[in-house]
């Protein structure tokens, strides 16, 4: 077993084959490759489902291993990719002569959807302008975020949420390559909750595996354990709260929140999420409750006080529990 390298990176898809439940996306994929005249690109779906390791593929499909340190240029471009950057190191890299004749340059954007609207207006002209042997891919969860001008003069591939079986049945293949001793009993109990942690993300699946490797928890497997380093309220503290939801208890509901150390405000809305069944609640009311949830989530994703808006979700349930 090893823990130095990174189990994502250790364990990262190297061929289309090794792409899981992609199967459109890949198919398709394959026919563009066989031709050098590919256009741009656009990968669109959910965090971890293989749009990384599906462009570097490509990437690499095409060059050899002495031009992947000069023809390849991967940038996560919501830290990167602002106005001045655009301007130089990006039209330097896609303006230089190509050591090889005939040979592409690939520029990969993870995180495409977060450069600004008139960076992209930039970045749209670079990608009018560059030469056939230049391509770009853009890779997104959220395509809507991306200008009509850029998303036209591109070909977009659409990335599934990956199926718990497939998730699962990667997780027990590294187990069984690290050589991990999982205690039988619980083996299923864990790699079920370790999907559940991931919310359908393979990457986190993997890096919650490896975590619980390096912290020591397989021996003596506790799944609480587990759920906490990952920003999780363990069952205990979920079951307190639970009853005192149940109950119309605001402050203790309110204090229970306030004691958990290193409170994760999104993990702990997919929690409720889950347990939203168990309340007494209206079915049409729980409708609309999702629906406030997912404004919650929103809010909370652009930057807004994590303890004020999780005080009105657990208000607003409070409110709804019929007696």
């Amino acid at each position: 077993m090893s823990l130095e390298i990174p189990w994502v990176e250790k364990y990262r898809p190297r061929t289309f084959s090794d792409i899981v439940s992609q199967s459109i996306a890949i198919n398709n994929l394959k026919k563009f490759v066989k031709s050098t005249n590919i256009p741009h690109l656009i990968f669109t779906g959910p965090a971890g489902t293989g749009k990384t390791s599906t462009a570097l593929i490509i990437a690499k499909h095409f060059l050899k291993d002495e031009e992947l340190d000069t023809n390849l240029l991967e940038l996560n471009a919501s830290d990167t990719v602002r106005i001045d950057f655009v301007r130089n190191i990006l039209k330097n890299f896609v303006n230089q002569n190509l050591v090889k004749n005939g040979s592409l340059k690939f520029v990969i954007l993870d995180e495409a959807d977060n450069i600004p609207g008139q960076v992209q207006q930039a970045l749209r002209r670079i990608i009018e302008k560059t030469s056939n042997n230049v391509k770009f891919i853009l890779l997104c969860n959220y395509i809507n975020r991306i200008i009509d001008p850029i998303i036209s003069r591109c070909a977009v591939f659409r990335f599934v949420s990956l199926l718990k079986e497939s998730i699962i049945e990667r997780l027990k293949y590294i187990s069984e390559e690290e050589n991990l001793k999982i205690p039988s009993e619980k083996k299923e109990e864990f790699f079920d909750q370790l999907y559940f942690i991931s919310g359908g993300d393979l990457r986190k699946a993997i890096n919650t595996l490896q975590m619980a490797v390096a912290l020591d928890l397989l021996e003596n497997l506790d799944i609480n354990e587990v759920f906490k380093i990952s920003g999780f309220l363990d069952v205990e503290t979920l079951k307190n709260l639970n009853e005192a939801i149940k109950n119309k208890d605001f402050i203790k509901s309110r204090e229970i929140i306030q004691s958990i150390e290193a409170f994760d405000s999104r993990n702990f809305i997919r929690q409720i999420s889950e347990i939203l069944p168990s309340l007494n609640i209206a079915p049409v009311n729980i409708i609309n409750l999702k629906t406030y949830i997912g404004d919650i989530d929103y809010r909370i994703s652009q930057g807004a006080d994590e303890l004020i808006q999780i005080s009105a979700l657990l208000a607003l349930l409070i409110e709804n529990i019929e007696s």
